[in-house]
């Protein structure tokens, strides 16, 4: 068992100095990944269209795509999905959105409404659980 943590040069990491991005769990013939809770910034850290859950949909779901496939993963291999909001009134909309990643198999999902999240105008954060076949 191998254990590596890890900022995948492809993708933008604004906030990696303060913590890894994924942790790598390497098994015979395959890899857990646990993605870092991710929100919808761009590459300088700034929130994307704060107070918009799909613009931070869109953008949560291109860095855990980015994340996934440095790692040789896709949505495919997402196994369960954590989802922190601060209004679940803006479900609807960040539904919309995932469904487009996950239009078949539906990971286990745990959805959670906080008072707030660290950036101001973020309205959601969410961490991936994903297993992928490594040889």
């Amino acid at each position: 068992m191998i254990v590596t943590l890890d900022n995948p040069a492809t993708v933008s990491a604004p906030f990696g100095d303060r913590f890894a991005h994924v942790a790598r769990l390497d098994l015979p013939g395959s890899a857990l990944l646990l993605l870092s809770g991710q929100v919808g910034v761009d590459d300088d850290g700034a929130v994307v269209a704060p107070g918009d859950v799909r613009a931070q949909s869109e953008r949560i779901f291109e860095l855990v795509g980015g994340l996934l496939a440095a790692h040789g993963a896709t949505f495919a291999d997402v196994m369960h999905v954590r989802t922190f909001m601060t209004d679940l009134g803006d479900l609807a909309g960040y539904a919309e959105v995932r469904s487009r990643y996950f239009p078949h198999a539906k990971p286990a999902s745990t959805t959670v409404e906080v008072n707030r999240l660290f950036l101001d105008g973020a309205v959601l954060e969410v961490e991936v659980t994903a297993a992928v076949t490594t040889g």
